[in-house]
């Protein structure tokens, strides 16, 4: 299989709900499995970009949202060998009990630093026990455990660690990790996108993420030539995201996705292509960041990155009958493209990767789907750098809802424009004078360039605590 192929369908995978709170549930269900003894006092520290994403959210199975609710239902009825989909079995009761512990005062998080590097501990004090559970780099991603003052796992950041269900990765997949910026780029606790599933090669000082190293007029030639059995596998991600997307429909809890279908004309496909996709992509969202019982398909660690990378390809293929191969390959192309920027970027960030980078991903991927030429794509890639970035992200929340309808009403227009040989010039902006430096620039504005903004976020967020 392609480099290309294996690192798409590793990176591919199911999150019940928004994907942080999915993972602080795994991180301190795992904990708990190490525990004996009645709880005293629960603690989960997280950098910045979990603790913001996370703030707010919905939460499967549950009518509450946030992070310490997230840790408490982790604790009461989490289950650590479903992953990302931990909270998959809470019950009702399970919600009492968790809102229970923390009305006694028994759970509580903690901001452990400004970074968009991922980063969770959890520290857990029961009668008999003392857990402390570190997860570092991708959701599950488990680099040390200590249990009564004994280390039972420690390894470092270039070690594939245990209990991984979110990728299950052989000896032999495991190469070095490595990231696209420089040591005086990294922020507090690293560059965040240093993960050892992926393969990198190293050049001077600076190591480089193994899609670095291709162009886009070679991701396109990948995609034009892998054989379409290999990349086959991303129709599950459009029966996992369409199952959300009819939960979304059904479900009282939505109001964006009723909308959004009226302003469709009552249809979930109609001839108007930009509102059929933004239907798709973002009744699916709103399903999906309020705590609907469905998962999604995620990419780079996001389901709504996977949901924007999608949902709107698949409204142009049922528009125009186009093949499931078309489809397939244009899926593979937003999904690379969409990866090209976040392993700049960091998984999670200031700016808005779910429109930025799966925005800009899918409007390639559109792109593809009308016969477009690399040239084409080149122009989309200027007019939504020169567009959207910058979008903040301000949590896995509502919200992200209306920056999906911007990101599909952008994707659509950059895609009208350059078709039409309309576009930003790279002179302009942030555009490079390559695609590759355009896709490099987009992801160094989240990091290092918006630290800042991300503390500021965190800071708002806290003043609203009080």
């Amino acid at each position: 299989m392609h480099e290309l192929s294996t690192l798409i369908k590793k990176d591919m995978l199911p999150a019940l709900g928004v994907t942080e709170p999915g993972a602080i549930s795994f991180c301190v269900a795992k904990a708990k499995s190490y525990a004996k003894g009645e709880l005293l006092h629960l603690n989960v520290a997280m950098n910045s970009g979990m603790y913001k994403n996370a703030f707010t959210c919905g939460i499967p199975n549950s009518k509450e949202v946030g992070n310490v609710f997230a840790a408490a239902l982790g604790y009461v009825a989490g289950n650590p060998d479903k992953g990302l989909e931990s909270l998959a079995n809470v019950t009702p009761a399970d919600n009492v009990s968790a809102q229970r512990l923390i009305d006694e005062g028994k759970i509580t998080v903690a901001l452990s630093g400004i970074s968009s590097r991922i980063f969770m501990e959890a520290t857990l004090k029961t009668t008999e026990s003392k857990v402390l559970l570190t997860i570092r780099d991708t959701h599950t991603n488990i680099t040390k455990i200590v249990v009564n003052g004994e280390t039972v796992l420690e390894t470092d950041d270039k070690d594939e660690a245990i209990d991984r269900p979110e990728a299950g990765i052989t000896e032999s997949d495991k190469t070095e990790e490595g990231c696209g910026i420089t040591e005086s780029d990294k922020t507090e606790e690293g560059c965040g996108i240093t993960e050892s599933n992926k393969v990198a090669e190293e050049t001077g000082t600076t190591k480089i993420h193994s899609i670095h190293r291709y162009t886009l007029a070679e991701l396109v030639d990948y995609i034009n030539t892998v054989p379409l059995e290999e990349i086959e596998f991303v129709k599950e991600a459009y029966k996992v995201n369409l199952e959300l997307f009819e939960e979304a429909l059904k479900n009282p809890r939505t109001t964006f996705a009723r909308q959004l279908l009226a302003m469709n004309g009552g249809e979930v496909i109609s001839k108007d292509e930009q509102m059929t996709a933004s239907l798709l992509c973002n009744a699916t969202i709103e399903a999906r960041v309020i705590g609907l019982d469905k998962p999604a398909m995620s990419i780079t660690g996001s389901g709504a990155h996977g949901i924007i990378a999608t949902m709107p390809l698949y409204g142009v293929y049922k528009i125009h009958g186009l093949s499931e191969e078309i489809l397939y390959r244009a899926t593979m192309l937003s999904y690379l493209i969409c990866t090209y920027i976040k392993e700049y970027s960091g998984r999670l960030s200031a700016f808005c990767g779910c429109a930025i980078a799966a925005g800009t991903g899918m409007a390639c991927g559109l792109v593809y789907l009308k016969g477009g030429t690399v040239e084409q794509m080149e122009y989309t890639l200027n007019n939504m750098a020169s567009s959207i970035t910058g979008m903040i992200c301000d949590g896995g929340n509502q919200g992200c809802t209306m920056k999906g309808v911007a990101a599909c009403d952008a994707a659509f227009r950059s895609v009208a424009f350059a078709m039409k040989g309309v576009h930003i010039d790279k002179v302009h902006g942030i555009n490079g004078n390559t695609p590759e430096e355009t896709m490099r620039n987009m992801g160094l504005i989240a990091s290092p360039g918006m630290v800042g903004t991300e503390k500021t976020i965190v800071e708002i967020f806290e003043e609203k605590l009080r």
